[in-house]
């Protein structure tokens, strides 16, 4: 089969190599649509994730396809040519994390990568748990976005964001873009603020009440104060670039007894400078919420289903395997695609 093989840092190769063997609890999938995202570009430009994959391997994470094979020791009512979509890991749910309910912090959380390739193994335990069919009405592009939106449903569910709330998204990547497109359509006021004019006019497009420029502000929290009710600051922050600056601003968006969401995380090694007297006297909460469940999977197939978030509004490319390298150097610059549909 065809694949796309990391070799270390920004050293991608498409090789022919040998179809995945699978064990008898495993599937193999024929991949139909593989989607980049900012993980693997990440991964592309270090050459390895520390928890996901060590090279030489093949990766990327976001995919929808069809059954080609069945281990004979598979006990969920598949069948060959059945379309589903893989999450890309799988609590063990027998450890501490699992059984507080905790299963995205499972001690043996099993993460899948391979997806930029004609075929993907995929492990038994995702197939248990896991791997949902996708509803004939769901296009194989929208359903490969589960993994993604999956991590903002819970995201959103660990904020306590509800209808008529005002909550800042800071940050318009594909990410914050999907925060903003849900919560928009999901009756939350939300502010968003942006790097550039082109993610401004989408966040608006989205839904937005309103979308700053932040690098065209002297004072990004003045500006978001003003638009909340009093100037007494949001009901829920969510900040989705991962840098000390925009923890920061998040904190001084949110109003008294307000949460804020550092969901973009720092390198490893960041340090950040809070104010405890503001955060204790304005009993201000922090949250970080890392990664998805199999239940915010669930739900995220059923957002999809309902239409409330499409892949038309994030995927403005769509190119084979044999481009994929040329398509990394082309993100590497920033120059606007938000997610590329790779067809294997």
């Amino acid at each position: 089969m065809t694949a796309a093989v990391l070799y270390g840092s920004e050293d991608l190769k498409i090789e022919s190599i040998d179809i995945p063997t699978i064990a008898p609890d495993e599937v193999l999938l024929r991949v139909q649509v593989a989607l980049t995202c900012g993980t693997d570009l990440k991964v592309w430009k270090r050459g390895y994730h520390a928890r996901m994959i060590r090279p030489p391997a093949v990766f990327g994470h976001e995919l929808a396809g069809t059954i080609e094979r069945i281990g004979a020791d598979v006990t969920r009512d598949f069948r060959v040519g059945a379309r589903v979509v893989p999450s890309n890991s799988a609590p063990c749910n027998v450890c501490l994390f699992c059984g507080k309910g905790q299963s995205n912090l499972c001690e043996d959380l099993l993460f899948n990568n391979g997806a930029y390739a004609e075929f993907i193994r995929i492990p038994g335990r995702i197939v248990q748990n896991n791997m949902p069919v996708i509803p004939n009405h769901v296009s194989f592009q929208d359903a490969a976005m589960l993994e993604p939106v999956a991590c903002v449903l819970r995201g959103i569910h660990e904020t306590e964001i509800q209808p008529g709330d005002t909550t800042v998204v800071i940050g318009c990547g594909p990410i914050g873009l999907k925060f903003v497109r849900i919560l928009a359509g999901r009756g939350v006021n939300v502010i968003a603020l942006a790097k550039r004019a082109s993610q401004a006019q989408i966040a608006k497009r989205f839904g937005a009440r309103a979308a700053f420029i932040a690098p065209e502000l002297t004072d990004p929290a003045s500006a978001v104060l003003a638009l909340t009710e009093g100037g007494r600051g949001a009901d829920s922050v969510i900040e989705a670039v991962g840098t000390p600056q925009t923890w920061e601003w998040g904190i001084q968006m949110v109003r008294r007894g307000g949460i804020v969401n550092l969901f973009g995380g720092c390198p490893r090694g960041t340090l950040v400078e809070l104010d405890p007297n503001s955060l204790h006297y304005r009993e201000v909460t922090i949250k970080s919420t890392f990664h998805h469940t199999p239940r915010f999977i669930r739900d995220a197939l059923e957002t999809i289903s309902r239409g409330e978030i499409r892949s038309s509004d994030f995927v403005n490319a769509e190119i084979p395997l044999s481009d994929l390298p040329r398509m990394f150097q082309h993100m590497k610059n920033r120059n606007g695609e938000m997610k590329v549909a790779v067809i294997p």
